[in-house]
């Protein structure tokens, strides 16, 4: 039965098929072989003669194995192969061949499955009619008549024909058993000759990491927006449901910033989900991932605890800073005022101190608010915040730090006025 299920199993007939393919991509490359045999023999008829069938084919595989080096053979060879020759898909290369290697090697591959499927090809369509015909020969006196008038007498014997229905048996499995060997065959160089070169191992890592820095960027931008809106609206609402009953004014002045939060909020959050739509990539502008410093006000008019802003040097419109620059200090100061309100203890009286200062190549942020019975890094599963204010930072190429400085906690942030690179917008993933 697994002899069988080699031969003639669904494996073996799609490799089989794989095969045939091979010598219908083969035909035309032999054609103009046999127009080149035909003008170096004088004329004389082709196809009549093996010798000159033979040295068609031969001059035909080279003709095939320059069609290799283009550089959109290598896909469709591996589509052929994960398809018909049951190749596991981890195996084989992505994307057209781009470099020398990997066209070297695709031409070999193109040029073995051309030259197999050939010679399987040309089997398949002259063996079979040929067994069929030779297991008939018992059973027709015609057809014996017709092939044997001028054959040897010996296959005109008894015993001959009584054999010639095992014999035409014989050559159908040979032929199923050629075309098996030669479907091993390319399944087993397909790894070798179509599967991934260093440089494309390279660039499917570069690939993965560049996906993988849109998925931390988009992760960052959902912690510190959300984030900050819960703890906002979080401290707001518990003030206000202590003093429900005693300050009407201060309740009114706490559902107003709970509403703009939760406004800006949504809109900053429809902005990171439709990248996720977009399948991660920014607008040309670079601030599709959020708002910049010309938002800064309506953060703070509404982060839930009371803010000192001051800022030095530049004018008041943040246009002399990049835009990717002025959207990364807007989710530092994002995520500090998260921190300040989740564990600082601040009131109206120690509010949190905020500077901004552009100064001649760098964008100095320096947030300080009183510190709490724990710091910010305390909380339960936390983090993640400090964290991603450093990684801003180094992906622009500037520097970060938070920490405890005599009574208060102070976060710092040094970001260069403008990302270096040839491209001026865009995601800080991107200019590393």
């Amino acid at each position: 039965m697994k002899l069988l299920a080699a031969l003639f199993g669904r494996r073996a007939r799609l490799r089989w098929l794989h095969l045939i393919i091979g010598g219908a991509l083969l035909m035309p490359y032999f054609l103009v072989g046999t127009v080149l045999v035909g003008m170096a023999g004088g004329g004389e008829p082709v196809f009549s003669s093996l010798p000159a069938q033979v040295t068609a084919f031969g001059l035909a595989l080279p003709m095939a194995a320059v069609t290799g080096f283009f550089a959109l053979v290598r896909p469709l060879s591996v589509a052929a192969a994960r398809a018909l020759c049951g190749i596991p898909p981890a195996l084989l290369a992505e994307g057209p061949a781009r470099t020398r290697q990997a066209r070297v090697r695709t031409a070999g591959w193109y040029t073995l499955h051309l030259a197999l499927g050939g010679i399987i090809s040309g089997a398949t369509l002259a063996l079979p009619p040929f067994a069929v015909a030779v297991i008939a020969l018992p059973f027709f006196a015609g057809l014996r008549e017709t092939w044997l008038l001028d054959g040897p007498e010996a296959l005109r014997g008894p015993w001959a024909l009584a054999l010639a229905p095992f014999a035409g048996l014989a050559m159908l499995v040979a032929l199923a058993l050629a075309a098996a060997v030669a479907g091993e065959v390319l399944a087993r160089r397909a790894p070798v000759l179509l599967g991934p070169t260093p440089e494309d191992r390279l660039a499917a890592a570069e690939r993965r990491a560049a996906e993988l820095a849109v998925r931390n960027r988009l992760a960052r931008e959902l912690h510190d927006s959300v984030g900050h809106a819960l703890s906002a609206v979080t401290l707001q609402a518990g003030a206000a449901r202590r003093v429900l009953d005693r300050d009407p004014e201060f309740v009114r002045e706490a559902l107003t910033a709970i509403e703009e939060t939760t406004r800006r909020t949504v809109g900053e959050l429809d902005s990171v989900l439709g990248l996720l739509r977009q399948d991660g990539e920014p607008d040309e502008d670079g601030t599709a991932y959020g708002p910049g410093l010309d938002a800064l006000g309506g953060l703070l008019a509404h982060c839930g605890v009371p803010v000192a802003y001051e800022r030095e040097g530049g004018p008041e419109s943040p246009g002399t800073v990049d835009p990717v620059v002025g959207r990364e200090a807007y989710r530092i100061v994002q995520e500090g005022l998260s921190n300040a309100l989740r564990h600082g203890g601040g009131d109206a009286a120690s509010p949190v101190r905020l500077l901004i200062a552009v100064r001649e190549r760098e964008l100095e942020i320096v947030m300080e608010n009183p510190l709490g019975e724990r710091p910010a890094v305390a909380r339960p599963g936390g983090g993640r915040g400090l964290r991603g204010i450093a990684e801003r930072a180094v992906l622009l190429g500037g520097r970060a730090g938070a920490g405890p400085y005599d009574d208060v906690w102070r976060l710092t942030a040094r970001l260069p006025l403008t990302v270096p690179g040839p491209e001026t917008t865009g995601t800080a993933e991107g200019r590393r």
